[in-house]
């Protein structure tokens, strides 16, 4: 009984994550499909275990039989509250600065590290290259860099969005010149007076794997409040960062207007 419980659970847990568009705030949308196969999955086995529960019921004593009645009910509930009532939050500037958001001071990759709990941390820089041996990598990211190498102007989408940031942080020198425009959520690094971070949270495979990446940009007449969704456009420079102690890409901006906040402020990672 409580194998039936807890695919069952699984299945009504997956199916309302699905139904309310609450699964794109775990998972990469490209990989939906998974989630509704194994919801499907389980829904078989559920219905399995229950006609094999059936079969040995008469096997149960009586008092089993009141304890499963009690119980089971629970179980089954319990997953959907969790679903309902804990609530599911959109990432931003807050929780940036919550985390105690730091950045790397030694050279090395930028956009990766390792927080006080040991847990891998991105910023900045996707990093895919945990996925792939390192020829592959360097073969795929070429591969995906041949889109944009001769383009003088990039339009950066929600579908490209994780593709050209790390593509302008492996090459920066590449993309020196080049004219970018894309939208994302102000953030205010204190002790950084004349640059704002332009930022959105990204999941590669799945919530795990997730982080905040963007570009430092500078020129703005006006700075924004942190949170602030905003389209800029601007070209790319690469300056020396005292405080990482590293060249970086940073956005010269031309042009920027403040924005409604997208449907689905999250981005993700296309192969």
């Amino acid at each position: 009984m409580i194998r039936f419980l807890i695919l069952a659970g699984y299945f009504e847990l997956s199916m309302y994550l699905y139904l309310s568009g609450k699964l794109d705030q775990y998972i990469n949308t490209h990989y939906s499909y998974l989630a509704i196969i194994a919801m499907v999955l389980a829904f078989i086995l559920a219905i399995v275990q229950l006609v094999i529960w059936m079969k040995n019921l008469r096997l149960h004593s009586h008092l089993s039989g009141k304890v499963a009645q009690l119980t089971s009910p629970m179980i089954l509930v319990f997953p959907v509250l969790v679903g309902l009532f804990v609530p599911t939050v959109t990432l931003d500037s807050t929780t940036v600065s919550a985390k105690g958001y730091y950045f790397p001071t030694a050279v090395g990759s930028v956009g990766q590290g390792e927080s006080e709990d040991g847990t891998r941390v991105q910023y900045l820089k996707p990093d895919t290259s945990l996925y792939f041996t390192k020829n592959a990598y360097q073969k795929e990211m070429k591969r995906e860099l041949q889109a944009y190498q001769d383009v003088d102007k990039i339009s950066i989408s929600p579908n490209n969005y994780m593709e050209v940031m790390e593509l302008i942080y492996l090459y920066p020198d590449l993309f020196a010149g080049k004219d970018i425009s894309f939208t994302g959520f102000v953030y205010n690094e204190p002790g950084h007076e004349g640059y704002q971070y332009l930022f959105r949270f990204g999941i590669i495979h799945c919530i795990a794997d997730s982080g905040v990446y963007g570009l430092s940009t500078t020129g703005n007449v006006q700075p924004y409040a942190n949170n602030t969704w905003v389209t800029v456009t601007g070209r790319i420079a690469t300056e020396y960062n005292n405080q990482l102690q590293q060249p970086l890409p940073v956005l010269h901006i031309t042009d920027s207007q403040p924005v409604e906040a997208p449907d689905n402020p999250y981005v993700y990672r296309v192969f």
